[in-house]
């Protein structure tokens, strides 16, 4: 069993790489939505990006091309599909389907769902009072910072069902990543997550092909934003965050991602000159709040 480690001087550099990768996928949201204005369709853009991330990682991972066994190998498809593919249609698809703020908000519960799901199947880490209470505050933080003063809640059955997917296929991968780690290094993990990722996303293409002119003659925005997202928010973070993962343990590492709706918030503040009113900065710092308690008291007393 991997041990968890406080914050402390030799542990702070991972926090530091959570943050940084959080903060770079909190911007993703914002490019997704600049290629969806050029009229790529959110299956083109996570089909690019990882096949551009899968290219830069071939150098890396070395010529290994299965894993020891059935049983790995398996696991790796389900990183593809939980991390990659599936994951990415089913946030994608209720973004088209419902509304923004529901997504957001429900792909954030994660963290929660995670630290469920570890503390049922490994006891010893099950999460103490003042951490669940302190994932909570975090939450409730979150969902100030995504409706941002504007309380209206409006139902929308299949694109919050597809959402809470989104979430569930993040809380896998996090599981099945913790299985697959120890075992083997991280850009052959990475490798495989990328690879399999796009196998799973090709059935798509076979009903909708994709549209390589929208790409071709997309200009100078199209492109900067799918070699950014390929080869930061895929391949840097990605292998980035199982660092994270291995140094922080999986619920730690995954409170992080309450951060990111306030890094959507600055975001879309910046670049689209969305409004940021009081609420939504109460909200932020009710997460970085939540964040510190749910670190405080992750220990088992």
């Amino acid at each position: 069993m991997k041990k968890v480690v406080n914050v402390n001087g030799s542990n702070l550099p991972a926090y530091v790489t959570a943050f940084f990768v959080v903060c770079i996928w909190g911007t993703t949201f914002v490019q997704t939505k600049v290629l969806i204005n050029a009229g790529l369709c959110p299956e083109e853009i996570f089909l690019y990006r990882f096949i551009l991330a899968y290219l830069l990682i071939i150098p890396f991972a070395g010529r290994r091309l299965f894993l020891d066994n059935f049983k790995d190998e398996f696991a790796a498809l389900l990183l593809g599909v939980t991390g990659g593919s599936l994951y990415f249609v089913t946030e994608n698809t209720a973004l088209i389907y419902g509304y923004c703020s529901n997504v957001s908000l429900l792909v954030c519960v994660t963290p929660l769902t995670t630290a469920l799901v570890i503390g049922w199947l490994f006891p010893a880490e099950k999460m103490r009072r003042g951490a669940l209470a302190g994932s909570c505050v975090a939450l409730a933080g979150v969902a100030l910072v995504v409706f941002n003063g504007n309380f209206v809640l409006r139902l929308s059955p299949l694109s919050d069902a597809l959402a809470f997917g989104a979430c569930i296929c993040w809380t896998a991968y996090s599981v099945v990543m913790r299985y697959l780690q120890p075992r083997y290094s991280t850009l052959l993990i990475m490798r495989k997550v990328f690879g399999y990722g796009i196998l799973t996303i090709l059935p798509y293409f076979f009903v909708n092909p994709p549209r390589m002119e929208l790409l071709v003659d997309g200009g100078a925005s199209v492109w900067f934003n799918i070699i950014t997202l390929g080869c930061i928010a895929s391949l840097l973070c990605y292998t980035l965050w199982n660092y994270v993962l291995n140094r922080l343990g999986t619920v730690q590492a995954t409170n992080v991602i309450y951060f990111n709706p306030v890094v959507t918030m600055i975001a879309s503040w910046a670049v689209l000159d969305e409004e940021i009113t009081w609420i939504a900065l109460l909200g932020a710092a009710m997460v970085l709040l939540g964040m510190y308690s749910a670190e405080k008291y992750k220990k088992v007393g």
